[in-house]
């Protein structure tokens, strides 16, 4: 097990936490990499019912390692080609994960880090933390899924803002800009996204992937494809267990039981 990315299991929630304190959570290639092996064995482990990733330290991350890409041999465009490759498979399981991902960010999340912390499904901001897009004030381009991430959650006036302007969104602007779920004391931030991650354990876990597939695919779906997508996706919950179970419940007006 790597030591850059720790793994530490609460009942049946796991936290990730990020463990470069000293390069602010810098999102190397052994980062990327340790991170998408955690979110694979969690999603096979059916024991494990939600994600919390956090950052050790005093940030969430700092985006990517900029002393990996001007050490790279082949120069900035070749590193920063690898590393999105390896930072962008991991994303893509954030999305594709049929558990809930919720960041807990507890210090700055800028850069990479700023579009890690998007592509999951619900963010929890100490009120000490800030977000910073980050990359265009070193006029390099969004990465990492933040131009997909970035206007579905304020819009497309608002993302070419935070992306033209580039200026710090502190936790309570991001909370009114619907860029966080949650705004938290400090102290009150891994046990807050950890009671988040418990309270959706106690609903069906089927359900939420199915969801959060359709809601992820609705941009890019026509209207028929995705009521298509949508009576296909009833059906199936319908025949699972849990959906059997929440009907019976329902009509035996009694609280379902769920991932059993």
């Amino acid at each position: 097990m790597s030591d850059v990315v720790l793994v530490t299991i609460h009942d049946s929630i796991a936290q990730l936490t990020l463990n470069r304190p000293k390069s602010y959570n810098a999102l190397n290639i052994e980062t990327a990499q340790a991170l998408t092996q955690a979110l694979l064995d969690l999603g096979a482990d059916p024991a494990i019912h939600g994600v919390v990733i956090t950052g050790g330290g005093a940030a969430f991350s700092a985006g990517g390692d900029i002393k990996f890409v001007l050490a790279h041999p082949h120069g900035p465009a070749a590193a920063f080609h690898e590393l999105a490759t390896h930072v962008h498979i991991c994303v893509t399981e954030i999305r594709r994960l049929r558990k809930p991902v919720i960041a807990a960010i507890n210090g700055v999340a800028a850069g990479g880090g700023f579009s890690l912390a998007l592509a999951c499904d619900f963010r929890v901001m100490a009120e000490s933390a800030r977000f910073k897009q980050g990359f265009t004030s070193n006029a390099l381009c969004i990465d990492a899924g933040g131009t997909f991430t970035l206007p579905r959650l304020v819009g497309l006036a608002r993302a070419l803002e935070i992306a033209a302007f580039d200026e710090p969104i502190p936790a309570e602007q991001a909370l009114a800009w619907g860029l966080a779920t949650r705004l938290v004391a400090d102290a009150q931030l891994l046990d807050t996204a950890l009671d988040m991650a418990r309270t959706l354990a106690q609903k069906s876990l089927h359900v939420f992937g199915c969801v959060k597939t359709l809601l992820t695919d609705a941009f890019d779906t026509s209207w028929e494809a995705q009521l298509e997508r949508e009576r296909r996706g009833l059906a199936a919950c319908a025949g699972h267990a849990d959906g059997l179970e929440g009907l019976h419940a329902f009509v035996e007006k009694r609280p379902p039981r769920y991932n059993r």
